[in-house]
């Protein structure tokens, strides 16, 4: 089966559990055989993994006719992708957008990430999804996250094949439900326009069926899992302090409820000193963290590390003795998965769709201070409660791959085909 997929991350470049999900999910489906999976990424660096999915960067996409030899192209961008498909996708081109700002390529420039002019963007996107999807044969489109809703919704137009879209998050998650109407919008029309819907848990698909109202009948959830670790991850050596480690690991913005661990934190320091709290990550919160932090009087003990990525953060676990994420809406959240795997015990928010498959964690409603303290507390201070979490946690994480949510989706793919939902 040929699946053409829309992300906007992909590793080792990934600002948030987008990319990872959506690598996991492409891997685990590609170890279920018989897959031919094509993943188009807005700006591609060519270190990504090529072992399971063809990635075409939309950046060396030319939406306009330029004459340039293959030696020039191969220079340009042969270390992303064959030249060859340079050219084969030249030849599709459906319209005349010299009016556009392109390269010497022809192509438009992605930077990537989320910049100001997202918007812009997300419509570029889908204007070059109707090259790509000219070019590439499919049985199914599947766009990940409303980013490529417009690109998925376009290349259906385009091929006439069934478009699945996966729902990460909303814009209810992101924003506490102050929502932006022009997300919503693109998050709505991609919902309307899709064949079927799947969300990286219950609590996502309830908030599309409820506050976006869609047959419940068009929604399956798919819970998310978690790579398996190298073995010089899993084995990695690292220097622990003296005192005990309690992490909060993700992007500091309203939506993971920081505030309500520096509250936490203020708590536990009252009855326990020698323990240090880290808040790694980055994010639009972060000031006020420093200044929260501050004006409860622990920042001696409370440390920022910025944003962490790759190593970093398996190594940053490795030396806590307890996580948490005590986020107000968390779709899935893989980052506890990941902290288990490091053999961390992890406190979640009973508000996050992961806390639907765990059950060798602590679970607690993001707003009550008390009992993340109590649980914090208890953790650090009896290593029984800490020895059984920990091996417990390990035993259970095993169990959730992504080689099993990859079957759930091929499944699903059938259905669609075969118009047996």
């Amino acid at each position: 089966m040929k699946a053409l997929m829309f992300g906007w991350e992909f590793p080792p470049h990934i600002l948030g559990g987008l990319g990872t999900a959506s690598y996991g999910l492409t891997k685990g489906m590609n170890e279920n055989g018989n897959m031919d999976i094509t993943f188009v990424i807005p700006k591609p660096f060519g270190d990504e993994d090529k072992s399971f999915a063809n990635i075409i960067g939309a950046n060396c996409v030319p939406i306009a006719w330029r004459d340039v030899n293959w030696d020039y192209v191969d220079g340009r961008i042969g270390n992303i992708m064959n030249p060859q498909q340079y050219y084969d996708l030249r030849d599709h081109i459906y319209a005349d957008f010299n009016y556009m700002r392109t390269n010497d390529l022809g192509c438009i420039e992605f930077s990537g990430k989320y910049p100001d002019n997202l918007i812009e963007e997300i419509n570029n996107y889908s204007i070059v999804a109707g090259v790509i999807a000219r070019t590439t044969p499919c049985d199914i489109i599947h766009s990940h996250d409303w980013l490529t809703y417009p690109a998925g919704i376009h290349a259906k137009q385009v091929t006439g094949k069934p478009l699945v879209i996966h729902v990460h998050a909303t814009d209810f998650d992101r924003s506490r439900g102050n929502v932006n109407p022009t997300v919503f919008a693109i998050e709505k029309d991609g919902m309307n326009q899709a064949d079927h819907i799947i969300t990286v848990s219950n609590l996502t698909r309830q908030t599309v069926i409820e506050k976006y109202g869609i047959d419940p009948a068009k929604v399956t959830t798919v819970h998310n899992a978690v790579e398996p670790l190298s073995e010089e991850l899993a084995n990695m050596i690292v220097k622990k302090p003296k005192e005990k480690i309690v992490t909060f690991l993700g992007r500091i913005t309203m939506q993971k409820g920081p505030e309500y661990f520096v509250e936490a934190a203020t708590k536990v320091l009252q009855k326990k000193h020698n323990v240090r709290f880290v808040m790694a990550g980055s994010g639009d919160m972060m000031e006020k963290m420093i200044s929260l932090a501050a004006k409860r009087d622990i920042a001696d003990r409370f440390h920022f590390t910025g944003f962490l990525k790759g190593r970093q953060v398996y190594e940053m676990l490795k030396a806590s003795d307890v996580y948490i994420m005590p986020s107000v809406s968390e779709p899935f959240g893989i980052s506890p998965l990941e902290a288990m795997q490091m053999g961390v015990p992890s406190i979640i928010s009973k508000q996050s769709g992961c806390a639907e498959i765990l059950s060798n964690v602590i679970k607690i409603d993001y707003w009550d201070i008390d009992s993340m303290a109590d649980a914090i507390y208890s953790i650090i201070t009896y290593p029984a409660m800490y020895k059984q979490l920990r091996e417990n946690g390990l035993e259970e994480i095993d169990t959730i791959q992504w080689k099993k949510a990859g079957a759930k989706v091929i499944d699903i793919y059938n259905k669609i085909i075969n118009h047996s939902f």
